[in-house]
């Protein structure tokens, strides 16, 4: 996909991982530990028939030595970072994270999902910004390029 054009990327898949979070969200109800939201989120895809890998393994490198594992809570598609939380809100620590994840991922779309409260509240990030409602999607440019926006 052109993400020069302003187009999402993963847009689908996105949509449908928030739509299988707020059936999450609507079934348990606001407000648990983040754990059950992960799990019950693994349950969902596999009813929908989401290809995803709960809590795979990435290395963290430097110059070229593993110096840590990086395990995100699902990867969606073998497309998307999905990080459930349950905190007062989303900020740009998160947002600073998943961008962390995703380059450690060498992936370009992430989803952090928040139960904290009855409404679902989700923030993606990719590379460009856009924006959808209220939500924010953080986008960076690929190394070695300059975003215009």
């Amino acid at each position: 996909m052109d993400t020069n054009n302003g187009e999402l990327l993963a847009k689908e898949e996105v949509f449908q991982i928030v739509g299988c979070a707020i059936e999450v969200l609507k079934t348990l109800g606001h407000g648990l530990v983040e754990k059950p939201y992960e799990n019950a989120l693994a349950v969902e895809f596999g009813l929908r028939k989401v290809p995803f890998r709960q809590q795979p393994s990435f290395d963290v490198l430097y110059k070229g030595q593993k110096v840590g594992v990086f395990i995100p809570d699902l990867i969606a598609f073998d497309a998307v970072v999905v990080d459930t939380k349950v905190i007062d809100r989303i900020t740009d620590h998160e947002r600073g994270l998943m961008l962390n994840y995703l380059r450690i991922t060498n992936l370009r779309v992430g989803v952090v999902l928040n139960f904290k409260r009855a409404k679902l509240e989700w923030n993606g990030s990719s590379y460009k910004l856009v924006s959808i409602g209220v939500h924010s999607w953080l986008q960076i440019a690929p190394q070695g390029h300059r975003s215009r926006d």
